[in-house]
């Protein structure tokens, strides 16, 4: 699969295990984390970081470059991110910055990685502020898929990358959202190459139509994340998972569509059921306190002047980006 981009494209391209660690073996800067070099302890790893969303942050952002720097990555090298959604942005965003930029690989090693994060060429860190605050647009210069390496995931970071797929039926998939409906993936080894498939093409096209969010197609990808976002933020990175977060984020972002009349009526319902039996949790104890929440999603990026920006299904199967949602909404929905 290919996916272009305004310097051009990159390629996704598919390794069986054995080629994966043949080829990251002839690779001089993979970096990754501790799960993933015990996991791999075949595949050569030269700097490896602690796993965590922690992890997503300027000191770690700082160790990485002060170690590239060290070891002398010069502008012709490339670096390889093995790693999960943390690993991929942190080094992209090292990539994007050291020297002014240099070319990078994305070889994502969870679900929610592969379907979502390695995709689209958006890096970046957290801020204890919110989330994915810093950042850049810099696209790898390859994907490198290997279905081999889902069968290491514990069942939460399936149920975790679940979130996104999931996210991909209720934005832009109907006839997906009722397959999953009829067989839904709680194992790894219920996971296809072809589900993989089907969402990094539908994100495909949404980055090609809408690279740098410049006409709010992009902003569909986000269905979730306002609200998810900031209990990510609230939390401190800690306790949820960022699927998680957005699974919770899905059905609150749902019943305030269903409030402002723009999403069907009863969609929130199915979307919370659905999301339930995937064994993803659907609400959180900290929405009885809502004003650090609010003051989160004020730092949303898709906030316009004083404006609350969220992107809202209609129906499942369509998504599109409200702006002017009012403030006294939001909270009635997450006070509820």
């Amino acid at each position: 699969m290919t996916i272009r981009h305004h310097r051009g494209r990159y390629e996704i391209r598919r390794f069986d295990l054995d080629e994966l660690q043949q080829q990251l073996a002839s690779e001089p800067w993979v970096i990754t984390d501790e799960n993933v070099a015990a996991a791999y302890r075949g595949a050569k790893t030269e700097l490896v970081l602690k796993p965590g969303e922690e992890t997503k942050s300027f000191p770690s952002y700082q160790h990485l470059v002060e170690q590239l720097a060290s070891l002398s990555v010069r502008r012709s090298h490339r670096l390889v991110a093995f790693g999960g959604g943390v690993i991929g942005d942190l080094v992209g965003f090292a990539a994007a910055t050291y020297l002014r930029g240099i070319p990078f690989v994305q070889v994502p090693t969870t679900l929610l990685a592969m379907v979502d994060s390695s995709v689209g060429g958006k890096v970046g860190v957290d801020l204890p502020l919110g989330k994915n605050l810093v950042g850049a647009f810099h696209p790898p210069s390859e994907v490198w898929l290997c279905h081999e390496l889902l069968a290491t995931l514990p069942d939460r970071q399936v149920r975790n990358g679940m979130a996104e797929v999931w996210k991909y039926a209720y934005i832009m998939d109907a006839d997906l959202a009722d397959q999953l409906d009829a067989a839904i993936p709680t194992q790894a080894s219920m996971l296809s190459e072809t589900l993989v498939d089907r969402c990094i093409a539908h994100k495909r096209d949404v980055v090609q139509a809408d690279e740098f969010e410049t006409n709010g197609l992009r902003a569909i990808l986000n269905f979730g994340h306002t609200i998810g976002h900031a209990i990510e933020q609230v939390l401190g990175y800690q306790e949820l998972l960022h699927g998680e977060a957005i699974a919770i984020g899905m059905v609150f972002e749902a019943r305030l569509g269903e409030l402002l009349g723009f999403t069907e009526a009863g969609t929130a319902a199915i979307i919370e059921d659905q999301l339930l039996r995937q064994g993803l949790p659907t609400d959180w104890e900290g929405f009885q306190n809502p004003e650090p929440l609010l003051q989160a999603m004020f730092r949303d990026k898709k906030v316009v002047g004083n404006a609350l920006a969220f992107s809202l299904v209609p129906k499942i199967g369509a998504c599109k980006l409200v702006t002017d949602v009012p403030v006294a909404a939001v909270r009635e929905v997450i006070s509820r």
